[in-house]
């Protein structure tokens, strides 16, 4: 697909509302990321390393929203240059700890 001015990509995104099949902008460009980052695993980890990077989300968060293991996240960080800061509160600690105990089938 040939490169889009942004005048172009406008006035595609504006037939998109057009059609009636999506109400807003927004709706269709949320629908849009959700399907691509569905068929990119690859970039849905990238992005959820860069979001964990700026503090948006943290470990726990991170490894949900890529659909890792807390352990398959701490080596995608790495991969990725990402340095742990480590900001997960008692609460979600525990809940790792939880999850870690039950996967290994010791959550008695």
């Amino acid at each position: 697909m040939a490169k889009r001015s942004l005048k172009e990509l406008d006035e595609e995104l504006a037939a998109v509302t057009e059609t009636g099949l999506y109400q807003t902008r927004e709706t269709f460009l949320a629908d849009a990321v959700q399907t691509l980052l569905a068929a990119r695993p690859d970039l849905r980890e990238a992005v959820a390393c860069k979001l964990y990077e700026k503090g948006s989300f943290s470990l726990g968060r991170a490894a949900e929203w890529s659909g890792l293991t807390i352990e398959e996240m701490k080596e995608s960080l790495h991969r990725h240059g990402v340095s742990r800061q480590a900001p997960e509160s008692v609460a979600e600690t525990e809940a790792m700890a939880r999850a870690a105990l039950k996967s290994a089938g010791r959550d008695r």
